[in-house]
């Protein structure tokens, strides 16, 4: 029985040009990374898995009582105000996550990449992958309350990979941005988490982006995830909430751009991660 070998040639000058090629050689590495990532997070806690569940449940609750019973903001017609909370949380909750994970990520495997070669790039993309997982959760969450206000979604359910794609890409151009910052600046760990509890309350998740202000639009729409979000509860919600077409066009301008940002930052500072870590 014969062995299939490779062999890592690591020469001056080339290694752009190999370095995508590396990223697929090193394939079994992401996924044993992906793997223990989502062993280690649940890891000697009570409830383990379940918390994928109740930290957005909690927080549905939390802006039910204070955007609908204190501030009095409605969902649209027909839609249960707590169902149209959770379809917002979901992608949200999933970016929030994924960027958090992905902004620590090589500061958490300071000794591999300290020892090893291999692309950078394999660990935060890894993380960001982690966190489908969770999302994964939160849709049968969503599921079962859809059940509960015997709401069924009509075709544009389909759409809704298209949406998940889209909030994939914002938490991976951004993540890899912060992330590389990170190794440098560590400042940047205490930014982190102030940018994902500012983001929660800019973001349409309590309220429907209707309520901007015209004027105030063009500057609103530069949030990526507003046209996720959008574009998320017209999915789910029959095209009961609108979803403006500059909206989304502004969403994948803007997250094409982080993404290219994202990726060109990270392979002009990565040569130095295993000297600054």
């Amino acid at each position: 029985m014969s062995t299939r070998r490779q062999e890592l040639i690591i020469e001056t000058g080339r290694t752009e040009q190999q370095y995508w090629r590396d990223l697929w050689h090193f394939r079994e590495l992401f996924y044993i990374l992906a793997w223990r990532d989502i062993l280690v997070r649940y890891k000697q806690t009570v409830i383990g898995i379940a918390w994928a569940v109740i930290r957005p449940f909690v927080t549905v609750v939390v802006f039910t009582l204070v955007f609908n019973r204190i501030a009095k903001l409605e969902a649209p017609e027909g839609i249960p105000y707590a169902l149209f909370v959770s379809v917002a949380m979901m992608p949200w909750q999933f970016f929030a996550s994924a960027l958090s994970e992905a902004s620590g990520s090589l500061l958490n495997n300071a000794g591999l990449i300290s020892k090893v070669y291999f692309p950078r790039l394999i660990i935060p993309a890894g993380s960001v992958i982690t966190s489908l997982v969770d999302f994964a959760i939160t849709l049968a969450m969503l599921a079962v309350l859809m059940l509960w206000y015997q709401y069924a979604p009509d075709w544009r359910v389909l759409t809704l990979p298209l949406f998940i794609l889209l909030a994939f890409a914002a938490a991976l151009g951004s993540g890899l941005l912060l992330c590389a910052l990170n190794v440098k600046y560590r400042d940047f760990r205490y930014v982190v988490p102030f940018i994902v509890q500012f983001g929660l309350y800019v973001s349409p998740v309590g309220f429907s982006s209707t309520k901007v202000p015209e004027y105030l639009r063009w500057v609103y729409d530069l949030n990526p995830m507003v046209g996720v979000i959008d574009g998320f509860r017209w999915a789910c919600l029959k095209g009961t909430a609108p979803l403006e077409v500059h909206t989304l066009a502004s969403s994948v301008v803007v997250t094409a751009t982080m993404c290219i940002y994202g990726v060109w930052y990270f392979r002009r500072t990565e040569q130095t991660f295993a000297d600054v870590i």
